[in-house]
Parts: C-alpha cells; sequence; structure tokens
C-alpha cells in the first residue's frame, strides 16, 4: 500500500522533535509524507495545552486536517489528549487518542489500525476507509507515566534537536506540564551521545538540546546535566550546541563557566523567569528569586558578554497587583537581557493557581503584555544595534531558504542574518559555517543583512 500521513504540531521544540522522530519512524515503515493536493490516509496530530488559547488551536487544527483529508485515520497525543482525552475524542473525526505514556506507541497503533482497515474493506469498491466507528482514547495517571521516548531530529531544518528529558517534578501553582508529562525522567549518557554521534555521521552541525525541565536531567540514571555537556562536548563533527531552556536555579555557575570555555556550547541561554517580583514568584512556587536570577544573568555576561540571553515572562497570573507588575517591569528594564518572550496568564483547571485571590482583567493583561513586547522589542534591536555595520566578522551556519539566492542563518550569539548569493552556490553554502560580515537591517526588520568576510 502507498500509505500517506499528515502532522500537525503545536506547541514546543520538544513537540516538533518528537512529531519528526514519528515521521521518520513511519517513514522506514513505509508511510511517506503526503504531498500538496493528495489525500492523507493518516493524520497525527500533537497537541499543546499550555494555554486556553493552545487547545483551542488544537481543536481548530483537528477540525481542518478532518475537512482536508475526509476517511483518514486520525490519531491525536500530546499533551491536550493527555490532559482531556474525552474532549479531544469527541471531536468528530478523531480516531485515537493517545496520551503521554502512549505516545511512543504511535507508530506500531497506527501501522495496526492501517492494516486492520485494508482488511476491512479489501475486494470492497469502496473508499478505503469506510464508516468510521467510535473513537478510542487511552491515557494514563500522571505517576503511571513512565517511558521516556527517544528523540533526535531535524525534520526541514538544518538544526537537530536532541531530546535529552522528560516531564517535570516541579509543580508551579499555573503550571499543567507536570500533569500532562508525567514526572522527570531521562535517556542516559551513553545513549545520547550514541544519538549526537548518528547526527554528526549524517551531516549535522548543529543540536538544540530541549526538554520539559532538561536541568533536571539525571533522575532516572543517576546522572547530571553538566556531565552530559561535557560528553556532547566532545562529540567530533558537532560544532554547535544550544541548551534550549533551563531553569535559573538549575543553571549553576559550573554550567555557565563550562560552556563559556567549551569547544562547540554557544555563547546562547534561554532562562524562564516568570516574575521579576519574588512575591509573585512566591505565588507560583518557582524555586529562586529575583537575586538569583540577577546573578545567573551577571554571570553569564561576565564570561560571555556577547551572549544572547532570551527570558520567559508571564504576565496577569492570579495575585499579580499592579504595584507587582510594576516590580516585574523594573526589574526586566534593569537586567541585560536580549529578548523577552512574554506569555499572558491562562487559567488551568486542575492548577493551585485557581486558589490564588485577585484576578487580573483580560484588558489588563494584554496592557502589560503590550508594555513587557515593547520592551523587548527595545533591547533586542539594542542588542542587534551592537553588531550591525561592524568590521568583525561572525561565524554563521547557512540554512536553505525558499527565496532563491537568499540564506538565512544564525549567528553563534543567535543573530540571525541574511546572505544574497548566486543562486548557483546557494546550495554549496546551505548547511556550512561561514564568516560573515554583519550589515544593516534588511527590508523586513527581522535580519541583519551580511557579506561574506574576506
Amino acid at each position: 500500500m502507498d500509505w500517506k500521513a499528515a502532522y500537525f504540531t503545536l506547541g514546543c521544540k520538544l513537540n516538533f522533535a518528537e512529531t519528526s522522530t514519528i515521521g521518520q519512524q513511519l517513514k522506514e515503515a513505509g508511510v511517506r509524507t503526503v504531498q500538496r493536493g493528495e489525500l492523507a490516509d493518516v493524520c497525527i496530530v500533537n497537541t499543546c495545552s499550555v494555554t486556553e488559547v493552545a487547545d483551542k488551536k488544537c481543536r481548530q487544527a483537528i477540525h481542518k486536517l478532518v475537512r482536508q483529508h475526509p476517511g483518514a485515520l486520525v490519531v491525536v497525543t500530546g499533551c491536550y489528549a493527555q490532559l482531556q482525552p474525552e474532549q479531544v475524542a469527541s471531536i468528530e473525526g478523531v480516531d485515537l487518542v493517545l496520551g503521554a505514556e502512549e505516545k511512543g506507541q504511535v507508530v506500531e497503533r497506527v501501522l495496526a489500525l492501517l492494516n486492520e482497515r485494508v482488511g476491512e474493506t479489501a475486494g470492497c469498491d469502496e473508499a478505503m476507509f469506510g464508516e468510521k466507528s467510535a473513537p478510542n482514547y487511552l491515557t494514563h495517571k500522571t505517576a503511571q507515566i513512565r517511558s521516556f521516548m527517544p528523540s533526535c531530529s531535524c525534520g526541514n531544518r538544518t538544526r537537530y534537536f536532541l531530546k535529552v528529558q522528560d516531564g517535570c517534578d516541579y509543580y508551579c501553582t499555573y503550571c499543567t506540564i507536570p500533569i500532562a508529562r508525567g514526572r522527570s525522567r531521562n535517556g542516559s549518557i551513553a545513549s545520547l551521545v550514541e544519538q549526537a554521534r548518528e547526527v554528526a555521521e549524517l551531516g549535522g552541525r548543529e543540536i538544540v538540546i530541549t526538554g520539559v525541565n532538561i536541568g533536571d536531567f539525571g533522575k532516572t540514571t543517576g546522572e547530571d546535566f553538566l556531565t552530559l555537556v561535557k560528553e556532547l562536548d566532545k562529540i567530533e563533527g558537532i560544532e554547535r550546541y544550544r541548551i534550549s531552556s533551563i531553569e535559573p536555579n538549575l543553571l549553576t555557575d559550573e554550567i555557565i563557566e563550562y560552556c563559556a570555555h567549551s569547544r562547540a556550547f554557544m555563547p546562547h541561554f534561554h532562562i524562564p523567569l516568570q516574575s521579576g517580583c519574588d512575591s509573585v514568584l512566591r505565588l507560583m512556587h518557582r524555586r529562586y528569586d529575583t537575586a538569583l536570577f540577577r546573578h545567573k544573568v551577571e554571570r553569564i555576561r561576565e564570561l560571555m558578554p556577547d551572549a544572547f540571553i532570551g527570558v520567559d515572562v508571564i504576565v496577569g497570573t492570579r495575585g499579580e497587583t499592579d504595584e507587582y507588575f510594576r516590580q516585574t517591569e523594573e526589574f526586566l528594564r534593569s537586567l541585560d537581557v536580549t529578548q523577552l518572550h512574554v506569555f499572558s496568564y491562562s487559567e488551568r483547571p486542575g492548577t493551585m493557581a485557581l486558589k490564588i485571590d485577585h484576578v487580573v482583567s483580560p484588558e489588563e493583561k494584554h496592557s502589560r503584555s503590550n508594555t513587557l513586547l515593547a520592551l523587548s522589542d527595545d533591547k533586542l534591536k539594542a542588542f542587534y544595534g551592537k553588531y550591525a555595520n561592524s568590521s568583525v566578522a561572525r561565524p554563521v551556519l547557512m540554512e536553505h531558504s525558499k527565496k532563491r539566492g537568499v540564506l538565512h542563518g544564525f549567528t553563534d550569539n543567535y543573530i540571525r542574518v541574511e546572505l544574497h548569493v548566486d543562486p548557483s552556490v546557494t546550495r554549496t553554502l546551505d548547511n556550512t559555517i561561514v564568516d560573515l560580515v554583519l550589515g544593516d537591517w534588511n527590508e523586513k526588520g527581522d535580519a541583519l543583512v551580511a557579506t561574506l568576510a574576506r
């Protein structure tokens, strides 16, 4: 059978890496990715449930795929599937809902169901997939989510994403991730090093280390994140590593110091702050205060002055008064960070935050979000401005572009650049690290135009 699959992923980089792995495994089993204009035999949706908006986007994506691929087998997995399996199963067209513990079984179950349907319709002149039966859903309680699904893949991008850890033991009052993904667990350093070696053999140059709470690495193997970093740094062929996101209390000074002098770890950090007010951090049950966060930022700047530092912030959480938000804004203005990733608080069923007094109105959330987004724009422009029109070349990993004669890429410190070249040489430069001189902003204002260093 010429089986074809369509994929749709919502949420974090970890979800995208997992979907890519599922797609690769199905490809190896003879199920190819659907092409434009074709009808898929199976649709796989990997969902997110970090906010109410995310839930809505998941439902919209499922409805759209059902319309686009009538009669296809529709399988839904991910966080939304784990948290609200009955709700997902009630969506018309959905055949199978798999929770976090069953995500590693997607390929096995898809192949079984496809073969089962072929058997049911053998010899018939009707469409391959006849009338659908009621959907099944398989999810486990959080305490039963124990398996670790390995994932290392790049999808259609130059960078590879290596999943090193899953789940979280931090029960922050606003968050459902521990419920959706289970307790902290990880692969062994030996297995992860082997996956990274395979990336090098495939020609991969850069790996992004991903997970839910990667600084907590080692809970199931008795190892630790710093040791993993050191072992990955030894692998020949991988020239760049980036740490996707790491809790400030788990980003030890030893990790910062090692990265600063390492062979391949880039000056690039993403650290969740969530609030710049200690009172709100306590309401959130975060495991640090603003003094510790400031220390981490200052230590990074001391050792890696050029580092890109991204920061997550949530506005409008329960208990965030006007004064508490003012403290957050002042704290962020005083920090030498590069960019803010701003999220408006969304109430999640089953979280402890629902017991906190003082609810922030949607209008105030929107206002606070805009305030911090404007601050983020100022910080990012200032950061890029330090390197624009410079005579000093920086190494850039080039990535293919949809636009003919144009390549994009990122410097070691995560500045996005645009390179205009003769179309005949784009393939030779793709997935190579070249030294570029950075110029001014491009027309869209989302990258610096660069030229090849002489």
